[in-house]
């Protein structure tokens, strides 16, 4: 097995940076500075004496294609829009993902800040996103989040590819901003809310079978077959202004990435069963594309 890129396999630490990235000309000097990037994060965590930071990139269907034409990724695609009555998931696609995380702020923005320094004028941002650990990792609904996250070998198990020989070792990559509606969400009764997420709120018990919604959240984003669990590895945290906008940056590595499309058919109502996540309507996905991160030894060698 290849090794994976550094971010993908350790918890989230305290503080993340989420970029998403287009090419703006066909330069070589952009695949040089992400072949760099594992040489860039070594050197930060040297001068600074930090042990927990991380740092991952990956790459958009298109933009592979030109940097990498000998090879690709059997399930690599661009996301498709979704789309049923009042929610909806839109595609706004993106030639490089840019995840960096680290238990101080100042060394997440360092690493990003000196990864584009050099390729400022070869690219726009198109997003950006600083995440952060609210309270007992929680979302900003209140609930804990990430309780169905695999632990320990498991994550290795879910988010890294291991029947594509040439990939082996790379992942497949979810990657969505949500704007939550956190005063619609603060009118309901704690009640309701465990309802529409299928926890309790204290603790994150999930409800019973025959009390939980078939709308509930986690009825809808945990996929199973033949009786087990499809795992994903999930690296969301949430994000925001206490004055202003304020969500959820959704950052999902997958062996398989057709676990990732029936979850989200499953969360926006294209599954078949005419129904959707209710916990859609009150959280609004503002950006969504999927995306390829090679492992470690393929991506040092793109530059070449």
């Amino acid at each position: 097995m290849n090794t994976p890129q550094s971010a993908i396999l350790p918890e989230a630490a305290q503080h993340a940076i989420y970029m998403v990235i287009n090419v703006t000309d066909k330069s070589p000097d952009v695949v040089k500075q992400c072949a760099a990037l594992p040489a860039l994060i070594a050197t930060i965590k040297t001068q600074y004496k930090v042990g927990s930071l991380f740092a991952s990139l990956a790459f958009g269907a298109d933009y592979w294609d030109m940097i990498h034409p000998d090879a690709r990724p059997l399930r690599l695609k661009a996301l498709p829009a979704m789309s049923q009555g009042d929610v909806s998931a839109p595609a706004t696609g993106g030639d490089i993902l840019l995840h960096v995380h680290a238990d101080r702020k100042d060394i997440v923005y360092l690493s990003a800040h000196e990864f584009l320094r050099p390729i400022k004028g070869n690219i726009s941002v198109l997003d950006e996103v600083a995440g952060f650990h609210y309270l007992d990792d929680r979302d900003l609904t209140g609930f804990i989040d990430g309780t169905e996250n695999p632990q320990g070998e498991a994550r290795a198990k879910a988010a890294l590819i291991d029947d594509e020989p040439v990939f082996n070792g790379g992942s497949y990559v979810l990657a969505q901003r949500y704007v939550h509606d956190l005063d619609k969400w603060a009118m309901l009764e704690d009640k309701v809310q465990e309802n529409i997420i299928g926890r309790t709120k204290k603790d994150s018990t999930e409800l019973e079978d025959d009390i939980k919604p078939r709308t509930a959240h986690i009825s809808r984003v945990v996929i199973e077959e033949n009786g087990e669990e499809l795992e994903i590895v999930r690296h969301s945290l949430p994000y925001g202004k206490a004055s202003g906008e304020a969500g959820l940056f959704f950052l999902a590595y997958s062996k398989d990435n057709t676990i990732l499309e029936r979850m989200l058919a499953n969360m926006f109502g294209i599954s078949g069963d005419g129904l959707h996540d209710h916990l859609m309507n009150y959280t609004t996905a503002k950006s969504g594309a999927y995306f390829f991160a090679p492992s470690l030894e393929m991506l040092k060698k793109l530059e070449h």
